[in-house]
């Protein structure tokens, strides 16, 4: 299975190391195919920069060491989600195949689409069937 991991996923993984997130981001790094765009890195990057600037070397060292896919980001599609800013992610995800979108984001997760399925990380963790 395949699965994009959103950037606010990565964010609190990094900064919450005992969280449900960093649960499901170990879980996916186990059992499956990790997938990550290039604007969501791009984007933690960003966010770290501005928000937690002492966790920019720990995100480094989790984008080097962790076993994923980098996919580019799809710039044409027709408009499918509210914020433009996530249409090329969300299109990256169709084009690369995409099982799952991991995310917090209520933009994604309104889609109500089948293939890529959006979840929450406590939807994912229910599906796994991985309790408290």
């Amino acid at each position: 299975m395949r699965i994009l991991v959103d950037t606010n996923i990565l964010f609190s993984a990094l900064l919450f190391p005992k969280s449900k997130p960093a649960q499901a981001l170990l879980h996916i790094a186990d059992n499956y195919n990790m997938i990550l765009c290039d604007r969501n890195v791009a984007e933690i990057r960003d966010i770290l920069k501005r928000k937690a600037p002492q966790f920019l070397p720990d995100a480094e060292v989790l984008l080097a060491e962790m076993s994923y896919e980098l996919i580019p980001a799809v710039d044409y599609a027709e408009k499918l989600i509210r914020d433009a800013k996530d249409q090329p992610i969300l299109n990256a995800a169709i084009v690369y195949d995409v099982d799952i979108i991991l995310t917090g984001d209520k933009d994604f997760l309104s889609l109500e689409m089948e293939h890529p399925k959006c979840m929450t990380v406590a939807q994912f963790l229910e599906y796994e069937g991985i309790g408290d």
